[in-house]
């Protein structure tokens, strides 16, 4: 079986299962490679104002849900129950600021991977492709740590005056992690419309004529992925969606198609 592929090695356009294999193999090893450089940035470098960064959130819940330790700290401290979870919480947070700083390579990785069927002149959005797939990713991350404040402020008084609230440090950086990577993955959501309009899979036709199922689709999927369940994160999520949703509509509409159609013009003549 042979599959049609124009990379720079082979004119002909050409290339076997295998190769395909290989190339994947290879553009995964580069992502990895870059992954565990910046995860050993982050875990010898970074860790310290991440980490208290990611506090934020929980110093500025109310003092009653705080663990209080010395006037010195603010009380902003987490409780580890066991040796290990110190090195388990700077492991994650470690690899979580490693994915982030690794993100415009893992994006140039998997755009020359899964776009060499595409023309020349097309090829060349690599790099643009990085760039805004990073600048979504740490745009998801912001509104996540943005909402969070609230939204934990939220959900403890959902328990009443009665629930004493304890917040164990590897629980609550696991959700904290959780949140910004499920925000910074979703604001990648308008770059796989753009790349199906551009390979012709979906038109901006279709995109408006369903715009009203989309919207509900687009709340139902905020309220299943949003780990914290809320509606300020909730909202914070879908909103954004729905603006990108429009956004990558007007961008196949205005930019993609009219290229297609006058590529199309030129080779009938």
């Amino acid at each position: 079986m042979r599959l049609s592929r124009r990379p720079r090695t082979n004119p002909a356009g050409e290339m076997s299962i295998l190769e395909h294999i290989g190339e994947l193999r290879n553009r995964l090893a580069k992502s990895c490679a870059a992954l565990v450089v910046t995860t050993l940035v982050a875990f010898f470098f970074l860790y310290e104002p991440v980490l208290d960064f990611v506090l934020r959130s929980y110093c500025d819940l109310p003092p009653s849900v705080r663990i209080g330790t010395s006037a010195s700290d603010g009380g902003c401290r987490l409780a580890a129950l066991s040796p290990l979870e110190p090195l388990s919480i700077r492991l994650r947070l470690s690899l979580t600021i490693g994915l982030l700083l690794a993100m415009p390579i893992v994006a140039y990785q998997l755009w020359r991977f899964i776009t060499p069927g595409l023309k020349p002149n097309e090829k060349r959005f690599a790099i643009p492709f990085a760039l805004v797939s990073t600048l979504l990713f740490v745009a998801g991350v912001a509104v996540a740590f943005l909402t969070l404040p609230k939204a934990i402020d939220f959900l403890v008084s959902m328990g009443g005056s009665g629930i004493a609230v304890f917040f164990q440090a590897d629980r609550y950086l696991r959700f904290v992690l959780f949140m910004g990577l499920a925000f910074g993955l979703t604001f990648e959501f308008p770059l796989v419309l753009v790349f199906l309009s551009m390979v012709g899979v979906l038109s901006s036709g279709t995109m408006l004529r369903v715009w009203r199922p989309a919207v509900a689709v687009i709340i139902v999927a905020a309220a299943v992925i949003t780990p914290s369940q809320d509606p300020i994160s909730l909202f914070a999520m879908a909103v954004p969606m729905w603006i990108f949703y429009f956004a990558a509509a007007a961008i196949a509409r205005y930019l993609i198609e009219p290229r297609r159609a006058r590529r199309q013009q030129a080779l009938t003549g």
